[in-house]
């Protein structure tokens, strides 16, 4: 669904509300050319005490550390942010929505250097379904190892979420689709496995969770974070500092994605190679239940994870 279709019409930008129309930019702005934005993905899920923005402090706090490598320094407290944000849902009057934050240097001069460059705050808030379609929740989908590789933290810091390195994961999306998969999972520069291009990676192997260590290039993901609590809180043992092979994909017992976006996601096969059964496995479905429950509020023990609108 596109915007034009969809029932929003304010967007917060540099301290005001502004119809969704007139929330633009200078051509020559210094992010469109060089890609120096950082940004965020959040989810505000209905829950049975209302609309409320699943783990949005720990979202702020990248936020502001993804700017710090780019000397984006964001002209607004955190908590002008929250209010920002959860007023613009409620003008939106919605019950659940993905929230999409941008810091981004402007309009000033087209030097590599930002030098004067204005930083600019944006917050976007509208309906989003399951990413990856809302049957790939119970059917999994089917992905392809990219032939692109996920770039290094010693070329460009991989544990700030910045807009211009998002061009890696839309050539590896480019690639999955044109070649009939849903979905990419992309390795590091040294060939292990590193995460799928919006996307952390979980393994299933005999009853135990493996997901890629922050040293393999992979995003420090907040729903990634979660998970490994669920999981643990679960009983399962836990390896969140694994290294793995391209090779362990296709022995594994299960494999799910994590994300803002595809929250958790079964992956059914890696180029074509039939994982587990073919289908949503049990420690992914008894994982990903229990997600759906905390973050729709049926679950006691992770309110902290919570703002409410």
């Amino acid at each position: 669904m596109g915007f034009d279709e969809m029932d929003v019409d304010t967007i917060w930008m540099d301290g005001e509300f502004v119809d969704w129309e007139d929330a633009q930019v200078h051509v020559l702005s210094h992010a469109l050319h060089y890609g120096t934005g950082v940004f965020e993905g959040v989810r505000c899920y209905a829950t049975e005490d209302g609309p409320a923005i699943f783990r949005w402090d720990e979202h702020l706090e990248r936020l502001y550390d993804s700017g710090k490598p780019y000397d984006i320094e964001i002209p607004y407290e955190p908590a002008e942010l929250t209010e920002a944000t959860t007023e613009l849902i409620r003008r939106q009057d919605l019950e659940s929505c993905y929230i999409r934050p941008i810091a981004f240097y402007g309009y000033d001069m087209l030097g590599l250097d930002p030098g004067e460059c204005p930083v600019s705050v944006a917050v976007a808030v509208w309906p989003w379904g399951a990413y990856l379609g809302e049957e790939a929740i119970e059917e999994g989908v089917d992905v392809a190892v990219s032939s692109w590789r996920k770039y290094a933290s010693s070329q460009i810091p991989t544990n700030a979420k910045t807009t211009g390195t998002y061009v890696n994961s839309v050539l590896a999306s480019l690639e999955a689709k044109g070649n009939g998969y849903l979905e990419a999972i992309l390795l590091n520069k040294e060939g292990y496995v590193a995460e799928g291009p919006g996307e952390n990676l979980f393994l299933v192997r005999d009853g135990e969770v493996y997901t890629p260590g922050l040293s393999q290039s992979n995003l420090d993901g907040i729903t990634r974070r979660s998970v490994i609590e669920i999981a643990r809180d679960l009983g399962y043992t836990v390896y969140d500092q694994a290294q793995l092979s391209r090779g362990e994909l296709y022995t594994a017992d299960e494999l799910f994605f994590s994300g803002t976006a595809a929250e958790v996601t079964p992956i059914r096969s890696v180029d074509d190679n039939e994982i587990g059964s073919g289908s949503r496995g049990p420690v992914t479905e008894e994982i990903q239940s229990t997600f759906f429950d905390v973050v729709e509020g049926r679950v006691d023990g992770y309110e902290e994870w919570f703002t409410y609108v």
